[in-house]
């Protein structure tokens, strides 16, 4: 699983007919330890109702045709998760409410 940021969304209007009414979102990969993105971008298949700017964890090759969504479709990438907090060596780097334990964390962005 690779984390990412979805930056933006991709739309298609003639594709392969298995992929009728998905939803394609652009993703940049992240700096775990900043936040700030890599310059890495993937277009992903969204199998968990993402929004733009959310961190997402998201997985690429077979596993990415394993989800209800995607099962079946010709897929090489899908977000499987939106990410609500992560830490790095008991430090929080991110949380999505912007808070842990009563705690104000400023995000990078």
């Amino acid at each position: 699983m690779v984390l990412a940021r979805v930056v933006g969304s991709v739309v298609s209007t003639i594709k392969e007919p298995r992929l009728e009414g998905i939803k394609f979102l652009l993703l940049e990969k992240i700096d775990v330890n900043t936040l700030k993105g890599k310059n890495d971008f993937v277009v992903a298949m969204d199998a968990v109702g993402a929004g733009e700017d959310e961190i997402v964890f998201y997985v690429g090759g077979s596993s990415s045709r394993q989800t209800e969504t995607t099962s079946g479709k010709p897929s090489d990438a899908t977000i499987i998760a939106i990410v609500d907090s992560f830490d790095n060596r008991g430090k929080v780097i991110y949380s999505k409410s912007g808070s842990h334990n009563g705690s104000q964390r400023e995000v990078n962005r």
